[in-house]
């Protein structure tokens, strides 16, 4: 078990990167981004042929980010310069990508089983450290010696990438521009009226969110050890399912925090598979409807908690109308009606 469990916190962490991309267009952009579905493969395929192609992993990583944010830049122009609906834009630029992904490939999967990755430089320099014996000392001290890990490598240095990248979204929201970014999602009739060109900011917001997913995507298929033409579909429902898993559970009252809970919100999700594919009856092939039902349960379950909390807070307060007023004034009668009828 504690292995599993490890193993989503690892993986939590890589798709964590693409939840944030995600949050960048969904939440921020109000934009329903599916070229995410595309450019996620995007990322892993550009990197998967550098890798082979005997290029650095690094140098291949950061190919993918570019690659990623030139996608979501096509999409930005198609959708203000080509006034495309935004989720049509994104769809033909899914549909588009997938061909793209295929030739850039030449192949529908390619393995990296036996390069060199980013993975494997990131667990050869951890292995000089020491620190997986003190990690392992600490946990065989608590009673948790039969299931250590391998290495925590990845898991560490993953969450100090995803860490310093929600950061540093968070601090370029506050800036200037990404104020601007943010009216821009919030009221674009409004920002218009100021004479500031919110075609620009959808642009740039969307090559950025995409960015995100490609480098994900890039870290997924050095971590998986093959890149596959199939690896992005539902990985926009992934991506919703972090964000809206993470404000559910930890709220999202500033951009530091929601952004901190979209990171949550990831490793949860990936918690969440791995124990629902330990019951019997569900199989590796459930993992979509899985998914579906972590959304649905994420998006229903706050609203009825909302709802009952609504309810008992006027019955609490029709209560205490009764009690001031026992009935008897007009305006405590009026008051108590009121209340009454909103329930």
């Amino acid at each position: 078990m504690f292995s599993a469990l490890f193993n989503s916190f690892e993986s939590g962490m890589i798709y964590a990167i693409m939840a944030l991309g995600v949050y960048l267009t969904f939440r921020i952009l109000d934009f329903p981004d599916m070229t995410v579905e595309g450019s996620f493969v995007t990322g892993a395929s550009v990197a998967a042929i550098m890798i082979v192609n005997g290029y650095s992993p690094i140098v291949a990583t950061l190919s993918a980010m570019v690659a990623g944010f030139i996608a979501g830049t096509i999409t930005g122009f198609l959708h203000t310069k080509g006034k495309i609906n935004p989720l049509l834009a994104g769809i033909l630029m899914m549909i588009a990508l997938y061909s793209i992904n295929l030739r850039i490939m030449g192949a529908s999967n390619i393995p990296l089983l036996s390069q060199t990755t980013i993975i494997t430089n990131i667990q050869d320099a951890w292995a000089g450290t020491g620190l997986d014996n003190l990690l392992n000392g600490l946990l065989s001290f608590v009673g948790l010696g039969d299931s250590l890990p391998k290495t925590w490598a990845i898991l560490i240095v993953m969450l100090i990438v995803a860490v310093v990248i929600q950061a540093a979204m968070s601090a370029f929201l506050k800036t200037e521009i990404g104020l601007a970014l943010r009216a821009t999602g919030d009221n674009e009739a409004m920002v218009k009226s100021f004479s500031a060109h919110t075609g620009n900011m959808k642009i740039l917001g969307l090559a950025i969110g995409n960015a995100f997913v490609a480098f994900s995507g890039s870290l997924v298929a050095q971590y998986n050890g093959f890149s596959d033409i199939g690896m992005g579909i539902g990985i926009i429902v992934i991506g919703l399912a972090s964000v809206i898993i993470g404000e559910a559970l930890f709220g999202a009252k500033t951009i530091a925090r929601a952004t901190l809970a979209v990171i949550g919100g990831a490793i949860i999700y990936r918690i969440v598979v791995t124990l629902a594919l330990r019951v019997e009856f569900l199989e590796t092939g459930d993992v979509k409807l899985i998914t579906a039902l972590i959304v649905v349960g994420a998006l229903v379950i706050p609203k009825i908690s909302d709802k009952q909390k609504e309810k008992t807070r006027k019955k609490r307060r029709l209560k205490e109308i009764q009690m001031r007023h026992d009935g008897t004034l007009p305006k405590g009668r009026e008051e108590y009606a009121s209340v009454k009828s909103d329930l």
